[in-house]
């Protein structure tokens, strides 16, 4: 491997030991689902977000709750004598990719079948400090 690339290489692994994020796979929700809920909250202040998947009406705003409780948690554990208040903790990103697909069968009249496509869906969840972010912009 090159010197450029190792370079950026390892400058790319340290800026993913800064970003603290959460993983759901397999989902059983159909991923265009998801994105609505998803797309509710990135920019969000975490707690603000934490509100809104609470009282929100949709079946995948609870899987992304407990996603974003996990972030929270991820964070926690890097940073431990720092206060979630104090940090200003927001959804930096969120998005839904699609999983595997389970195709089943259903009967019809006349001997016929209708094709099923069970679709699941895996969701990555980075949240980052608003006090971090602001550092940088203006050592920039």
């Amino acid at each position: 491997m090159g010197a450029r690339k190792r370079n950026t290489a390892n400058k790319r692994k340290e800026e993913k030991l800064k970003t603290y994020q959460a993983m759901l796979r397999n989902c059983p929700t159909s991923p265009r689902k998801m994105r609505l809920v998803t797309d509710m909250i990135i920019g969000m202040d975490v707690n603000k977000a934490l509100d809104t998947l609470k009282f929100s009406q949709k079946e995948a705003s609870r899987n992304v709750e407990k996603l974003l409780m996990s972030a929270i948690s991820n964070w926690q554990t890097k940073n431990e004598g720092v206060r979630i208040e104090e940090s200003n903790l927001y959804v930096k990103e969120a998005f839904v990719n699609q999983g595997r697909t389970l195709k089943r069968l259903q009967t019809a009249p006349q001997g016929r079948a209708h094709r099923i496509r069970k679709r699941s869906n895996h969701v990555t969840l980075i949240i980052d400090s608003q006090n971090r972010e602001q550092v940088e912009n203006s050592s920039n």
